[in-house]
Protein backbone atom coordinates (compact mmCIF):
# COMPACT_ATOMS: atom_id res chain seq x y z
CA UNK A 1 0.00 0.00 0.00
CA UNK A 2 2.83 2.47 1.01
CA UNK A 3 4.51 2.10 -2.55
CA UNK A 4 1.18 3.22 -4.30
CA UNK A 5 2.24 6.77 -5.20
CA UNK A 6 -1.33 7.50 -6.46
CA UNK A 7 -2.88 6.34 -2.76
CA UNK A 8 0.10 8.29 -0.82
CA UNK A 9 -0.90 11.25 -2.81
CA UNK A 10 -4.92 11.04 -2.12
CA UNK A 11 -4.48 10.34 1.17
CA UNK A 12 -1.73 13.22 1.84
CA UNK A 13 -2.58 16.07 -0.47
CA UNK A 14 -0.38 18.67 1.20
CA UNK A 15 2.64 16.46 0.61
CA UNK A 16 3.85 16.29 4.43
CA UNK A 17 5.79 12.96 3.55
CA UNK A 18 8.02 14.85 0.83
CA UNK A 19 8.30 17.88 3.76
CA UNK A 20 9.46 15.10 6.92
CA UNK A 21 12.36 13.63 4.22
CA UNK A 22 13.66 17.60 3.47
CA UNK A 23 13.59 18.05 6.94
CA UNK A 24 17.99 18.68 6.85
CA UNK A 25 16.55 22.21 5.46
CA UNK A 26 15.47 23.18 8.56
CA UNK A 27 19.29 22.29 10.38
CA UNK A 28 20.73 25.01 7.72
CA UNK A 29 17.97 27.49 9.14
CA UNK A 30 20.05 30.77 10.25
CA UNK A 31 18.70 32.47 13.58
CA UNK A 32 18.82 35.61 13.48
CA UNK A 33 18.16 37.92 16.66
CA UNK A 34 16.18 41.24 16.38
CA UNK A 35 16.75 43.62 19.00
CA UNK A 36 19.92 41.50 20.91
CA UNK A 37 19.81 41.54 24.35
CA UNK A 38 23.19 43.03 26.64
CA UNK A 39 23.81 39.60 28.72
CA UNK A 40 23.38 40.30 32.37
CA UNK A 41 23.64 37.57 34.92
CA UNK A 42 21.37 34.69 34.29
CA UNK A 43 20.63 32.92 37.49
CA UNK A 44 17.62 30.05 36.02
CA UNK A 45 15.91 29.84 32.91
CA UNK A 46 12.48 28.66 32.02
CA UNK A 47 11.36 27.57 28.87
CA UNK A 48 7.62 28.38 28.28
CA UNK A 49 6.00 26.39 24.87
CA UNK A 50 2.87 23.92 24.68
CA UNK A 51 2.37 20.88 22.18
CA UNK A 52 4.69 20.57 19.25
CA UNK A 53 6.44 23.94 19.65
CA UNK A 54 7.86 22.88 23.55
CA UNK A 55 9.58 19.56 21.89
CA UNK A 56 12.31 21.64 21.19
CA UNK A 57 12.69 22.46 24.57
CA UNK A 58 12.52 19.22 25.80
CA UNK A 59 15.46 18.70 23.40
CA UNK A 60 17.68 21.71 24.58
CA UNK A 61 17.26 20.29 28.55
CA UNK A 62 18.69 16.63 27.71
CA UNK A 63 21.49 18.25 25.67
CA UNK A 64 22.49 21.16 27.63
CA UNK A 65 22.37 19.10 31.00
CA UNK A 66 26.07 18.46 30.78
CA UNK A 67 27.31 22.16 29.74
CA UNK A 68 24.59 24.86 31.30
CA UNK A 69 25.67 25.83 34.69
CA UNK A 70 22.18 27.13 36.03
CA UNK A 71 18.63 25.35 36.35
CA UNK A 72 16.95 24.98 33.22
CA UNK A 73 13.16 24.15 33.68
CA UNK A 74 10.72 23.32 30.93
CA UNK A 75 6.75 24.97 31.09
CA UNK A 76 4.09 23.85 29.42
CA UNK A 77 0.68 25.49 30.85
CA UNK A 78 -0.49 28.98 31.79
CA UNK A 79 1.60 29.73 35.01
CA UNK A 80 5.45 30.51 35.26
CA UNK A 81 7.27 29.00 38.78
CA UNK A 82 7.25 31.75 41.59
CA UNK A 83 10.98 31.79 41.91
CA UNK A 84 10.95 33.98 38.51
CA UNK A 85 12.87 37.45 38.83
CA UNK A 86 14.82 39.62 37.17
CA UNK A 87 17.93 37.07 36.83
CA UNK A 88 15.59 34.58 35.12
CA UNK A 89 15.51 33.99 31.68
CA UNK A 90 12.19 33.23 30.31
CA UNK A 91 11.89 31.92 26.55
CA UNK A 92 8.15 32.31 25.29
CA UNK A 93 7.89 29.84 22.48
CA UNK A 94 5.12 29.53 20.00
CA UNK A 95 5.25 28.27 16.70
CA UNK A 96 1.87 30.42 15.69
CA UNK A 97 2.41 33.15 17.98
CA UNK A 98 -1.11 33.21 19.41
CA UNK A 99 -0.85 30.34 21.56
CA UNK A 100 -2.87 31.67 24.95
CA UNK A 101 -1.17 29.87 27.51
CA UNK A 102 2.24 30.76 26.45
CA UNK A 103 0.88 34.48 26.02
CA UNK A 104 -0.15 34.12 30.04
CA UNK A 105 3.48 33.38 30.51
CA UNK A 106 5.13 36.18 28.79
CA UNK A 107 2.84 38.61 30.33
CA UNK A 108 4.05 37.32 33.80
CA UNK A 109 7.45 37.43 32.96
CA UNK A 110 7.38 41.29 31.83
CA UNK A 111 5.33 41.69 35.09
CA UNK A 112 8.02 39.84 37.54
CA UNK A 113 11.09 42.03 35.48
CA UNK A 114 12.43 38.66 34.30
CA UNK A 115 14.45 38.85 31.15
CA UNK A 116 12.69 37.48 28.34
CA UNK A 117 13.06 36.64 24.56
CA UNK A 118 10.41 35.17 22.22
CA UNK A 119 10.52 32.95 19.29
CA UNK A 120 7.80 32.56 16.96
CA UNK A 121 6.66 32.56 13.33
CA UNK A 122 4.67 35.77 14.02
CA UNK A 123 1.35 36.42 15.70
CA UNK A 124 0.74 38.19 19.23
CA UNK A 125 3.51 37.21 20.67
CA UNK A 126 5.85 38.23 18.14
CA UNK A 127 4.22 41.44 17.78
CA UNK A 128 4.24 42.10 21.49
CA UNK A 129 7.80 41.30 21.50
CA UNK A 130 8.23 44.28 18.79
CA UNK A 131 6.65 46.36 20.97
CA UNK A 132 8.60 45.54 23.64
CA UNK A 133 12.03 45.59 22.18
CA UNK A 134 13.02 42.20 22.73
CA UNK A 135 15.18 40.12 21.70
CA UNK A 136 13.55 37.78 19.32
CA UNK A 137 13.70 34.95 16.46
CA UNK A 138 11.01 34.70 13.40
CA UNK A 139 11.43 31.07 12.36
CA UNK A 140 9.69 29.98 9.29
CA UNK A 141 6.25 29.76 9.13
CA UNK A 142 4.07 27.20 6.76
CA UNK A 143 4.53 23.78 8.50
CA UNK A 144 2.39 22.31 10.93
CA UNK A 145 4.33 23.26 14.78
CA UNK A 146 5.44 19.28 15.25
CA UNK A 147 7.37 19.22 11.52
CA UNK A 148 9.12 22.69 12.64
CA UNK A 149 10.74 21.50 15.66
CA UNK A 150 14.44 21.63 14.48
CA UNK A 151 14.06 25.55 13.33
CA UNK A 152 13.06 25.81 17.07
CA UNK A 153 16.07 23.70 17.89
CA UNK A 154 18.11 26.69 16.28
CA UNK A 155 16.08 28.93 17.27
CA UNK A 156 16.43 28.41 20.89
CA UNK A 157 20.15 26.94 21.01
CA UNK A 158 21.02 31.08 19.33
CA UNK A 159 19.14 32.29 22.09
CA UNK A 160 20.70 30.70 24.74
CA UNK A 161 24.14 31.40 23.44
CA UNK A 162 22.70 35.13 22.65
CA UNK A 163 22.17 35.83 26.61
CA UNK A 164 25.88 33.56 27.02
CA UNK A 165 23.56 30.37 29.13
CA UNK A 166 25.44 28.74 26.96
CA UNK A 167 28.31 28.90 23.93
CA UNK A 168 27.09 28.42 20.39
CA UNK A 169 28.84 25.42 19.43
CA UNK A 170 25.52 23.05 19.58
CA UNK A 171 24.10 25.41 17.75
CA UNK A 172 26.56 24.77 15.04
CA UNK A 173 26.75 20.67 15.52
CA UNK A 174 23.12 21.07 14.33
CA UNK A 175 24.09 22.60 11.09
CA UNK A 176 26.97 19.97 10.80
CA UNK A 177 25.05 17.07 11.71
CA UNK A 178 22.33 17.73 8.75
CA UNK A 179 24.82 16.80 6.62
CA UNK A 180 25.09 13.23 8.15
CA UNK A 181 21.22 13.07 8.59
CA UNK A 182 20.08 13.74 5.32
CA UNK A 183 21.78 10.75 4.07
CA UNK A 184 20.08 8.91 6.67
CA UNK A 185 16.11 10.70 5.58
CA UNK A 186 17.23 9.42 1.69
CA UNK A 187 16.51 5.86 2.66
CA UNK A 188 12.81 6.26 4.28
CA UNK A 189 12.19 8.29 1.22
CA UNK A 190 8.59 7.45 -0.60
CA UNK A 191 10.63 6.30 -3.79
CA UNK A 192 12.18 3.65 -1.73
CA UNK A 193 10.02 0.45 -1.73
CA UNK A 194 8.90 -0.84 1.17
CA UNK A 195 11.18 -3.94 1.69
CA UNK A 196 14.26 -1.58 1.45
CA UNK A 197 12.02 1.37 3.80
CA UNK A 198 12.54 0.80 7.65
CA UNK A 199 10.11 3.88 7.65
CA UNK A 200 7.34 2.12 5.81
CA UNK A 201 8.20 -1.14 7.98
CA UNK A 202 7.83 0.42 11.44
CA UNK A 203 4.41 2.50 9.96
CA UNK A 204 2.67 -1.28 8.92
CA UNK A 205 3.89 -2.98 12.11
CA UNK A 206 2.56 0.06 14.04
CA UNK A 207 -0.89 0.48 12.91
CA UNK A 208 -3.80 -0.87 14.31
CA UNK A 209 -3.22 -0.67 17.58
CA UNK A 210 -2.64 2.12 20.33
CA UNK A 211 1.04 2.67 20.44
CA UNK A 212 3.03 3.23 23.54
CA UNK A 213 6.89 4.63 23.47
CA UNK A 214 9.49 3.97 25.95
CA UNK A 215 12.88 5.97 25.88
CA UNK A 216 15.32 6.43 28.62
CA UNK A 217 16.87 9.43 30.52
CA UNK A 218 18.59 10.97 27.69
CA UNK A 219 16.33 10.09 24.84
CA UNK A 220 13.13 10.94 26.59
CA UNK A 221 12.04 13.54 24.64
CA UNK A 222 11.56 11.02 21.58
CA UNK A 223 9.42 8.99 23.28
CA UNK A 224 7.34 12.29 23.75
CA UNK A 225 7.85 13.39 20.31
CA UNK A 226 6.32 10.23 19.05
CA UNK A 227 3.32 10.11 20.99
CA UNK A 228 2.67 13.80 19.58
CA UNK A 229 3.31 13.08 16.13
CA UNK A 230 0.84 9.63 16.26
CA UNK A 231 -1.87 11.75 17.64
CA UNK A 232 -1.68 14.57 15.47
CA UNK A 233 -0.28 12.71 12.24
CA UNK A 234 -1.83 9.22 12.11
CA UNK A 235 -4.83 10.48 14.49
CA UNK A 236 -3.85 7.87 16.96
CA UNK A 237 -4.27 7.75 20.79
CA UNK A 238 -0.46 7.29 22.14
CA UNK A 239 1.39 7.29 24.97
CA UNK A 240 4.96 7.61 26.27
CA UNK A 241 6.88 7.27 29.39
CA UNK A 242 10.94 6.92 30.27
CA UNK A 243 12.67 4.68 32.11
CA UNK A 244 13.64 4.28 35.35
CA UNK A 245 10.95 5.50 36.29
CA UNK A 246 8.91 3.13 34.19
CA UNK A 247 10.51 0.15 36.49
CA UNK A 248 8.81 1.91 39.25
CA UNK A 249 5.25 1.81 38.70
CA UNK A 250 3.79 1.52 35.25
CA UNK A 251 5.96 -2.24 35.18
CA UNK A 252 3.68 -3.84 37.17
CA UNK A 253 0.56 -1.67 35.62
CA UNK A 254 0.93 -4.36 32.72
CA UNK A 255 1.05 -7.25 34.49
CA UNK A 256 -2.86 -7.84 35.26
CA UNK A 257 -5.80 -7.50 33.32
CA UNK A 258 -6.98 -7.25 30.26
CA UNK A 259 -5.05 -9.98 29.21
CA UNK A 260 -5.60 -9.63 25.54
CA UNK A 261 -4.02 -5.61 25.37
CA UNK A 262 -4.38 -4.12 21.83
CA UNK A 263 -1.13 -2.09 22.13
CA UNK A 264 1.81 -1.74 20.45
CA UNK A 265 4.93 -1.10 22.47
CA UNK A 266 8.31 0.36 21.39
CA UNK A 267 11.60 0.68 22.98
CA UNK A 268 14.15 3.68 21.76
CA UNK A 269 17.67 2.02 23.02
CA UNK A 270 20.68 4.66 22.91
CA UNK A 271 24.13 3.55 23.20
CA UNK A 272 24.84 6.78 24.88
CA UNK A 273 22.12 5.81 28.07
CA UNK A 274 23.11 4.21 31.16
CA UNK A 275 24.00 -0.14 30.33
CA UNK A 276 21.42 -0.12 33.40
CA UNK A 277 18.80 1.46 31.10
CA UNK A 278 19.29 -1.06 27.90
CA UNK A 279 19.27 -3.57 30.89
CA UNK A 280 16.10 -2.79 32.40
CA UNK A 281 14.36 -2.39 29.09
CA UNK A 282 15.06 -5.62 27.91
CA UNK A 283 14.65 -7.72 31.55
CA UNK A 284 11.02 -6.17 31.56
CA UNK A 285 10.60 -7.18 28.28
CA UNK A 286 11.14 -11.02 29.24
CA UNK A 287 9.70 -10.72 32.81
CA UNK A 288 6.35 -9.18 31.06
CA UNK A 289 5.86 -12.09 28.11
CA UNK A 290 2.64 -13.29 27.24
CA UNK A 291 1.42 -10.07 29.80
CA UNK A 292 1.98 -7.37 26.82
CA UNK A 293 3.34 -7.02 23.53
CA UNK A 294 6.89 -7.82 22.40
CA UNK A 295 8.52 -4.55 22.25
CA UNK A 296 9.54 -3.41 19.15
CA UNK A 297 13.17 -2.21 19.55
CA UNK A 298 14.29 1.43 17.48
CA UNK A 299 18.45 1.31 17.82
CA UNK A 300 19.00 5.09 17.36
CA UNK A 301 21.40 5.68 15.02
CA UNK A 302 24.65 8.43 15.66
CA UNK A 303 27.77 9.00 17.51
CA UNK A 304 26.42 11.67 19.65
CA UNK A 305 23.17 12.40 21.16
CA UNK A 306 21.95 15.72 19.07
CA UNK A 307 22.92 13.04 16.34
CA UNK A 308 20.54 10.02 18.17
CA UNK A 309 18.00 12.74 18.80
CA UNK A 310 17.81 14.00 15.08
CA UNK A 311 17.91 11.06 13.96
CA UNK A 312 15.13 9.69 16.03
CA UNK A 313 12.99 13.01 15.46
CA UNK A 314 13.09 12.39 12.00
CA UNK A 315 12.27 8.92 11.89
CA UNK A 316 9.30 9.43 13.86
CA UNK A 317 7.81 12.40 11.46
CA UNK A 318 7.60 10.30 8.40
CA UNK A 319 6.88 6.61 10.19
CA UNK A 320 3.57 8.77 11.98
CA UNK A 321 2.60 10.13 8.39
CA UNK A 322 3.15 6.94 6.66
CA UNK A 323 0.75 5.79 10.00
CA UNK A 324 -1.90 8.31 8.81
CA UNK A 325 -1.61 7.55 5.36
CA UNK A 326 -2.11 3.84 6.34
CA UNK A 327 -5.28 4.94 8.62
CA UNK A 328 -6.86 6.64 6.00
CA UNK A 329 -6.52 9.84 7.28
CA UNK A 330 -4.92 13.15 5.78
CA UNK A 331 -1.32 13.64 8.23
CA UNK A 332 -0.96 17.51 8.01
CA UNK A 333 -4.34 18.92 9.25
CA UNK A 334 -5.47 18.86 13.43
CA UNK A 335 -8.82 20.16 12.75
CA UNK A 336 -10.13 19.26 16.16
CA UNK A 337 -7.28 21.91 17.80
CA UNK A 338 -7.99 24.66 15.57
CA UNK A 339 -11.50 24.37 16.48
CA UNK A 340 -10.81 24.26 19.86
CA UNK A 341 -8.94 27.16 19.54
CA UNK A 342 -11.45 28.96 17.97
CA UNK A 343 -14.52 27.83 20.25
CA UNK A 344 -11.45 29.06 23.70
CA UNK A 345 -10.97 32.45 22.20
Amino acid sequence: MLDDKNLLAQRDPGSTRTSAVAVTMQTDFAAEVESPATPSEVANVVLAGMGGSALAADMVKVLTADRIMVPLEVVKGYQLPNFVNEKTLVIAISHSGNTEETMSCYQQAREHGCQLAVMATGGKLFMAAEADNLPRVRVPSGGQPRMSTIYHLRGLLKLLSQFEVIDDSLYHAVATSGVWLKDQLSQWAEDVPTADNYAKQLALKLVGSTQVFYAGELTWPLAYKWKISFNESAKNVAFWNQYPEFSHNEFIGWSSHPVDKPYKVVDFRSSLERPRIRERMELTDRLLSGMRPKAEVVELQGKTLLEQLLWGLALGEIVSIYAGILNGVNPEPVALVEQLKRELS
